[in-house]
């Protein structure tokens, strides 16, 4: 059985690679996908934890669980967005560079 820390050690390493990505990207698509790791991440974090506590009165088991179905659900929602608001400018500025982004007028 792998300890919790484990787990959370794993999220940290992947929520430092994703808010890296974010940093240092300039692309639009590769700073959303790297949002989208920070988020796993978390999730990753918050499984691992309820998982540990379930039962003991801190956390039960579902709670956890329901907050990943939840995040998940917002990540959903905002790649769908994201990607829509990406896709009309791309047409206009045939770019996903987010420097160019700050000139765009509507």
């Amino acid at each position: 059985m792998v300890a919790t820390e484990a787990y959370v050690a794993l999220s940290g390493v992947l929520f430092s690679i994703g808010a890296v990505g974010v940093l240092t990207r300039r692309s639009a698509i590769m700073i959303f996908l790297c949002v989208e790791l920070m988020l796993n991440a978390a999730n990753l974090a918050l499984v691992a934890y309820a998982y540990r506590w379930a039962g003991t009165g801190l956390l039960t088991g579902i709670s956890g669980q329901t907050a990943v179905f939840i995040i998940l659900a917002v990540a959903a929602a905002e790649v769908a967005i994201g990607l829509g608001i990406l896709v009309a400018i791309f047409r206009n500025r045939a770019s996903t560079d987010v420097d160019a982004l700050s000139e765009v007028r509507l």
